[in-house]
């Protein structure tokens, strides 16, 4: 199958007004925030975000943050668990670097005024989730962990100086000199305001912490902002994404029936942490055996075991049983997840939790080294839209928290040594195109039936032929919802590329058709990059040549 052509570049009006700063953070959930934080002693800091500065997939995240600060606990074997979850291809050093700087990024944190819950004793209350061996899971408000999180991070964003924000702003386009490297960045403010329009901010440099690609499935845990801008708008200037076939799909996303389309609400692993259990409609639990951790088990293998239940009873979705709570454990533990479940009619306490696999997480994105640098000089990324090597082939739960935490730490730090010097942008010949708006549907579709949990060769083909037929459909006009589905096009397409590519199951990844994990030829990762032609190209990258190209 060849990869269709996806636009070199975003069709826009040509900027109306220009700013200039040192730096650009695009995004503003942990990973944004925090970079801001650190990187505002460095020289001016412009936040842009796409909707108001607290939205986005932080302050939906229920379970918690992953850290060893139990006494008992070790950043040794915080590192096991995610290289086993990984699925051979996580990067050790890198999962090192998380697991090690991790305990410190979340006491900064409860520094800046972010409120864990507690034991009596005082000392901060850790529950457990799939793929872990220990209880170290720091969680606040019961399952709000990510609002807590957010919250204490725009409270002490708006306490800083030298930290603008601009909110309701989509990036475009990044700026580059005539060497390539960054110069900026193009975006569009929506609304009125001192600034509107189409403007390029002159930047040193630009972080992508924009978060990931959920609205390319029908079915979501991410808000309707996770329109996959990051990693297009890198994937333009010329960076390489990298493991982007690893999209996780969280096993138990509440069932709201089969015409339901777009954010979904969220049933944590951490119930499941503090003892439910999956059954199918007749009331057996499947998890048994299936895995040493049981209902436990990480979410790649719980998410296939769902599916096979499906698949096995014909049924549309599988059932979690909390019964056993009972209503006072429901109401001090998940608040969240208790109101979101009767706001739906359904009663955890007393009756069984429709669930089913959704899309969650994506464990790949734009290539990173170790302090976030990408393939593009002056561009860096962290949190959701980055592949720091981290994930591998299957996130860890709650391990995306602290990777957005340590990494955007990081990327300051390497900052710190000194900015790139400013660079003038060249003019951008190349052709510029743009999707209509109105083929978000179809291809949420092709990519839920063709790339979705389940994938084949004759699958992707068929997603990729109908993502190749949209992008020749007549464009419409520039504005947010047509960018937006450009960019889900751009990053549909890398994504099938690299999904076809690897003839493996393997992690998040399960191609039916090729139904055994295979060391000897996919011992490595995927890299994809856009041709002269934006076409898709895939590279395959052993893991020792990965190592030594992540580590210089």
């Amino acid at each position: 199958m060849t990869a269709p052509a996806v636009p070199q570049r975003l069709a826009a009006p040509e900027p109306g007004w220009t700013d200039v700063v040192d730096v650009v953070v695009i995004g503003s959930g942990v990973a944004g925030l925090t970079a801001a934080l650190k990187a505002r002693e460095l020289g001016s800091v412009l936040v842009v975000t796409k909707d108001v500065v607290a939205s986005g997939s932080t302050q939906w995240a229920q379970g918690g943050i992953a850290a060893a600060l139990d006494p008992e606990d070790s950043p040794e074997e915080h590192l096991q668990d995610t290289l086993v979850a990984g699925a051979g291809l996580s990067d050790p050093e890198a999962v090192r670097v998380l697991v090690t700087e991790g305990p410190a990024a979340v006491h900064d944190l409860i520094e800046l005024g972010a409120r864990f819950d507690t034991l009596a004793d005082g000392e901060i209350s850790l529950g457990r989730e799939g793929g872990h061996h220990r209880n170290r899971i720091a969680h606040a408000g019961g399952d709000a962990t990510g609002a807590e999180i957010e919250r204490a991070l725009v409270a002490a964003v708006k306490r800083a100086e030298g930290i603008r924000i601009i909110e309701h702003a989509l990036a475009l386009d990044l700026l580059t000199a005539a060497d390539g490297a960054i110069a900026g960045v193009t975006l569009h403010v929506m609304g009125e305001g001192q600034l509107d329009g189409v403007g390029a901010i002159r930047a040193r440099v630009v972080i992508l912490a924009s978060g990931g690609l959920g609205q390319l499935y029908a079915a979501t845990t991410n808000p309707s902002v996770s329109t996959g801008d990051g990693m297009a708008l890198a994937l333009r200037a010329g960076a390489k994404v990298r493991d982007l076939e690893f999209v996780q799909f969280h096993p138990t996303v509440l069932w709201l029936g089969k015409s339901a389309k777009g954010q979904q609400p969220l049933v944590s692993e951490a119930v499941r942490g503090e003892g439910a259990f999956l059954v199918d409609h007749t009331g057996q639990r499947f998890m048994q055996g299936q895995h040493e951790l049981a209902d436990l088990a990480p979410r790649d293998i719980v998410a296939k075991a769902i599916m096979r239940q499906m698949l096995a009873t014909g049924k549309d979705h599988v059932y979690l049983d909390a019964r056993h709570f009972g209503d006072e454990k429901w109401r001090v533990r998940f608040p969240t997840i208790l109101a979101s479940c009767r706001s739906h009619g359904i009663d955890p306490v007393r009756e069984l939790i429709p669930v089913a696999p959704a899309c969650h997480y994506s464990s790949g994105g734009v290539w990173t080294d170790l302090n976030g640098e990408t393939s593009v000089p002056g561009l860096y990324a962290c949190g959701e839209v980055a592949c720091t090597g981290v994930h591998g082939a299957n996130r860890l739960a709650s391990n995306s928290l602290l990777e957005g935490l340590v990494f955007a730490r990081r990327i300051a730090a390497h900052l710190a040594v000194g900015l790139p010097d400013r660079r003038e942008p060249v003019e951008d010949r190349r052709t510029a195109g743009l999707v209509d708006a109105d083929v978000v549907p179809e291809l949420q579709r092709a990519m839920t039936v063709g790339a979705g949990v389940i994938r084949s060769a004759a699958g992707l083909a068929e997603a990729g032929d109908t993502i190749g037929k949209l992008t020749e459909l007549p464009a419409g006009e520039p504005g947010t919802p047509a960018w937006e589905a450009t960019n889900l096009v751009t990053v549909a397409s890398a994504l099938i590329a690299a999904a076809t590519a690897r003839e493996e199951s393997r992690g998040a990844h399960w191609r039916e058709d090729h139904p055994d994990r295979d060391d000897l030829l996919w011992f490595g990762s995927l890299d994809v990059t856009l041709d002269d032609e934006a076409v898709p190209h895939t590279t395959f990258v052993p893991r020792e040549s990965e190592e030594n190209d992540r580590h210089g």
